[in-house]
């Protein structure tokens, strides 16, 4: 959002805001303006949907570094949630199914959410219930870091299931 800055106020009367946070009462932009010059400082409107418009008094510079500094640590911190899959068939095997289900703790635990799918193919259509069973032996491993989001559904000839991970806070 960008401000309206010194001349390019042209509001017939704004209330100001002083440097320091203090009201100093309505009046017309041309004297604000003067008292913020006085003052080596910017009058910046702030609020213009109010009536009358709220314009400040500050040193217009700075506050754009803050706010942009603001913003950087925001995006910093912020992280993006990724959703990570784990692909599995009916008659897989068991030291496979562990390997799967370590790499889904390892997503969960670093804090991604994880879509779990079963394929199914040829005849295996007929069992889906072997899918059900695998995805709740999978959700039953995951359960100290995730916790089930969408239970088990087939779609087609892929039954899927996510899991969320558990908040650390």
């Amino acid at each position: 959002m960008e401000h309206q800055i010194n001349e390019e106020i042209r509001d017939a009367e704004i209330r100001l805001i002083g440097a320091d946070g203090a009201q100093l009462g309505i009046m017309t932009a041309q004297q604000a303006l003067q008292i913020a010059e006085e003052n080596d400082l910017d009058l910046v409107k702030i609020a213009p949907q109010a009536v009358p418009p709220v314009c400040k008094i500050m040193d217009y510079g700075k506050y754009r570094f803050e706010q942009a500094k603001r913003e950087k640590d925001a995006r910093r911190n912020q992280r993006v949630m990724e959703v990570k899959e784990v692909r599995m068939s009916p008659s897989i095997g068991d030291n496979d199914f562990n390997v799967k289900l370590r790499n889904g703790v390892k997503f969960l635990a670093d804090g991604d959410r994880l879509k779990v799918t079963v394929r199914f193919r040829g005849r295996e259509m007929a069992h889906t219930e072997i899918g059900q069973e695998l995805l709740t032996r999978f959700a039953e491993g995951c359960s100290e870091v995730g916790t089930v989001d969408k239970n088990a559904k087939l779609e087609g000839r892929h039954m899927t299931m996510f899991l969320t991970p558990k908040s650390t806070k």
